[in-house]
C-alpha cells in the first residue's frame, strides 16, 4: 500500500516529498521545522519497497508514477527523499517528463556540495542501498564539487528492511550496522573504532536538501 501524509499550513501549493517506504518521515520533519509556512504531501511507496534492489527501468517508473501523483494533487516542486530514486531515476525525468511549470529535486547532489566542508581527513564514507552504491551517483556528484576527496562505498542490503519491519533496535541490527561500519572502515584504511550504536541516531545527512529548497522557497 502507499502511505500519504498531508500537512496543510497555508494556502500555497503544496511541497511533495516521496521516498520508497517511511525514512523520508525524517527529511520531511527536517524541512517543515526549516520552512513552516508552507504545505506538504508526503508519500510512501510500502507497497515495493524496498527499491534498493530493483532495475534502473523499475525504479524509473515506479518513481515517475510517484511523481505525476503529486504533480496532480497540485505540487509544483517535488522532492525524492530517496537515495535509490535520487540515483537511478531522477536524471531522466528532470530531462525527460517535466512540465515547464514542475520540478524535481533530489538528494545526491545538495549532499555532495557539502560533504567536504565535513570532512577533516579527505575520506568520506557512503553507506546506502545496493542500488545507491551500484549507482556510483555519490562518487560522481562528490568528484565534481571536491576531486580531491577519497570516496569509499559499503552496500547496506539489510538496513532498510530491518527499519522498514521496525527491526532497528534489536541485537540482529546491531550486527549488520557493526558489520558495514567495520567493512568501510577497513577500506578507508582507518585504525580506530567508532560507536556504531549512534548511527542509528543520525538523520541522513540527505536532510541538507533543505540548502536547495532555501534558494527555490526563501523564508
Amino acid at each position: 500500500m502507499w502511505f500519504f501524509l498531508f500537512l496543510t499550513m497555508s494556502s500555497t501549493g503544496p511541497i511533495g516529498v516521496f521516498d520508497s517506504g517511511y525514512g523520508g518521515l525524517t527529511v520531511l520533519r527536517e524541512i517543515v521545522s526549516k520552512l513552516p509556512k508552507y504545505d506538504y504531501i508526503y508519500l510512501g511507496d510500502n507497497a515495493r519497497a524496498p527499491y534498493g534492489s530493483r532495475s534502473y527501468e523499475t525504479v524509473y517508473n515506479y518513481t515517475l508514477e510517484c511523481v505525476q501523483w503529486f504533480f496532480k494533487q497540485g505540487c509544483s516542486l517535488v522532492i525524492l527523499a530517496c537515495n535509490t530514486a535520487s540515483a537511478k531515476a531522477l536524471r531522466t525525468i528532470q530531462q525527460n517528463d517535466l512540465p515547464a511549470d514542475k520540478r524535481v529535486l533530489g538528494v545526491i547532489r545538495p549532499t555532495a556540495e557539502k560533504i567536504g566542508e565535513l570532512t577533516s581527513t579527505g575520506k568520506v564514507g557512503v553507506l546506502g542501498t545496493t542500488g545507491t552504491i551500484q549507482s556510483r551517483s555519490y562518487c560522481i556528484e562528490i568528484e565534481k564539487f571536491f576531486p580531491a576527496l577519497s570516496v569509499y562505498q559499503e552496500a547496506c542490503a539489510m538496513w532498510v528492511p530491518l527499519i522498514e519491519n521496525d527491526e532497528h533496535e534489536t541485537e540482529g541490527a546491531d550486527f549488520f550496522i557493526k558489520k558495514h561500519l567495520e567493512n568501510l572502515l577497513k577500506q578507508c584504511g582507518e585504525i580506530y573504532a567508532i560507536a556504531y550504536k549512534y548511527v542509528k541516531n543520525l538523520i541522513n545527512l540527505l536532510v541538507l536538501i533543505l540548502l536547495k529548497l532555501h534558494h527555490f522557497f526563501p523564508v
